[in-house]
């Protein structure tokens, strides 16, 4: 990234001239909180309003809800501060190690997500909520995370994220994000993943069958195996609705709802902020935060070779004691997606684990390739810490 500008250097012509570039051109505002992207046609919009009814339908047993599953509608968990937001609610992981030090998701009890309720009796079963079992050793959470503007990530090509990660490869900072190679069940073949805590799933149809499956039990086109309760696949006997719960119309619908929802609005740009953000990129903070992507070519006008603002450069790093433990794919403990920062005004739990409740005890928590940026953060005066929390509830 180069030498950093000293923060004395800072003056409000800069912040002016820095608030300004980030002002939407034209005189509409930009979409609020949960609306749909700008330019959509008709299909589209009937296409996004489809999504969102099925993303608010409160699926049932009969739908195939369960046995073991988190909850019954997209929205109970994505819902703040519009539907398609996030929550503070936490999903758990757990899991231990190996002699060897490989990550065991302990499948055998039911790893390494936990599905917290059942669907009750059915015939000789009583499908319960699966518990933490004592053998793990490694126990996360996970936040649920906003969906807004996810259409433009699914955009970005993946080259895009490739150069991004051969550039930080040389920041003096170290902080050489990785790319993350997952499978496309669509394909079968090797994808760069963008979505997740864990950069674990590469399109948003795949992030939509994974939770469709995972957090509601509705096993779908990609995901078509049932999660055995607990790790005892022999409880499945009584599973009142087996083989394929959605021939993936339900799937569709959820990624279009998500494809065609706008990112978060930009909130007031003072100079305050203006100031904050030329102290945001002398930190470093802007080295894995990028604050600017462009999509690829798309069919869809609203998403083509558009230029966005996510705050996030979507590879994994190495974050230290702030992984949680738990290995994805080839995301090991100690990794963990770059969280996007549009839109973190409104969300009040922050980190993978919500453990952190300001935007000052989110940064000193940083560590790993985020060190040396939260060591420069520790020194600033009061006021430069000021100016960046102004910043970023600007986003």
């Amino acid at each position: 990234m180069g030498s950093r500008v000293p923060f004395r250097s800072i003056g409000l012509a800069v912040a002016v001239l820095g608030s300004l570039a980030l002002v939407p051109i034209g005189n509409s505002p930009p979409p609020d909180f949960g609306a749909p992207l700008p330019g959509l046609t008709a299909e589209q919009l009937a296409r996004f309003n489809a999504g969102k009814a099925e993303f608010l339908e409160v699926e049932t047993i009969p739908d195939g809800v369960g046995p073991v599953f988190n909850d019954v509608s997209c929205a109970t968990c994505h819902s703040v501060p519009a539907v398609g937001g996030g929550s503070t609610r936490l999903e758990t992981r757990f899991g231990t190690l190996l002699a060897n030090g490989q990550f065991d998701p302990l499948s055998q009890f039911g790893g390494s997500l936990i599905q917290s309720q059942g669907i009750g009796p059915n015939g000789e079963c009583d499908y319960v909520a699966e518990i933490v079992p004592p053998e793990a050793t490694i126990v996360a959470g996970r936040r649920t995370t906003p969906l807004f503007g996810l259409g433009l990530v699914d955009g970005v090509p993946e080259q895009t994220l490739r150069q991004i990660a051969s550039q930080e490869a040389c920041d003096p900072d170290g902080i050489g994000g990785l790319v993350s190679i997952v499978t496309d069940l669509s394909t079968g073949r090797r994808a760069v993943g963008r979505f997740g805590w864990k950069d674990q799933n590469p399109t948003l149809f795949q992030f939509a069958g994974d939770a469709y499956f995972n957090e509601m039990g509705i096993t779908n086109p990609e995901f078509p195996d049932e999660n055995c309760p607990q790790g005892d696949c022999g409880a499945l006997s009584c599973n009142p609705a087996p083989g394929l719960n959605d021939d993936g119309s339900g799937v569709k619908a959820f990624a279009d709802f998500m494809t065609f929802l706008a990112p978060p609005p930009r909130g007031p740009i003072t100079a305050m902020a203006g100031a904050g953000e030329h102290v945001f990129h002398n930190l470093g903070c802007a080295g894995c935060h990028r604050s600017d992507l462009q999509t690829g070519s798309s069919p869809v006008a609203a998403l083509d070779r558009k230029t966005f603002h996510p705050y996030s450069d979507f590879l994994l790093h190495d974050m230290g004691s702030l992984g949680d433990g738990v290995t994805q794919n080839r995301a090991t403990g100690r990794l963990m997606r770059t969280a996007p920062l549009w839109g973190v005004r409104r969300i009040t739990t922050l980190l993978h684990d919500g453990r952190a409740t300001t935007l000052e005890q989110a940064i000193a928590a940083h560590d790993g390739q985020a060190r040396k940026a939260r060591e420069r953060f520790r020194r600033l005066s009061s006021w430069e810490k000021a100016q960046l929390v102004a910043f970023l509830n600007s986003l």
